[in-house]
């Protein structure tokens, strides 16, 4: 059996992060790794000592919110978000690291990528967000589709 390559490895646990997930409408893992080296782990779900969206229902489902749209009518935090959050808390630093997630970042998490100096983002899926897009190819942030052609980048 071949060895994964790093890309294909650190999407893997992204993927297994996801599971953790509380969202009843998507389940995201985000990973942040640095020199090969796990930093932080995320998924998408209501703040600590918040009930779970699993336990009391999803607000943006009973209100017909479509994805993408309005994210601040959401009890949860989007993993990147979460990620960047857990790495803070442990005093851990991610500038110039890589984040590898499960979905495509919004744009309120490509701001938040922006402003950690994370320098590239490895993304399994997800909707398009052309604000998104725009400001991480301002800021130099390379943005990689795993599912692409060109795969990975190794």
């Amino acid at each position: 059996m071949k060895r994964p390559s790093w890309d294909a490895y650190f999407m893997e646990i992204t993927n297994l992060v996801a599971q953790r997930s509380t969202c009843l409408r998507r389940k995201v893992g985000a990973v942040l790794v640095k020199e090969k080296r796990i930093l932080a782990t995320g998924y998408n779900g209501a703040p600590s000592g918040l009930p779970h969206c699993l336990d009391v229902g999803c607000m943006r489902e009973e209100n017909n919110i479509p994805s993408g749209q309005r994210h601040e009518l959401c009890r949860g935090l989007h993993a990147e978000q979460n990620v960047i959050i857990q790495a803070a808390r442990h005093g851990i630093p991610i500038q110039g690291s890589t984040l590898y997630s499960t979905t495509r970042p919004c744009v309120i998490c490509a701001k938040m990528i922006i402003n950690a100096n994370i320098i590239a983002v490895c993304f399994d899926e997800g909707y398009a967000d052309e604000l998104s897009d725009q400001m991480l190819q301002e800021a130099g942030v390379k943005l990689v589709n795993w599912r692409s052609p060109e795969g990975g980048r190794e």
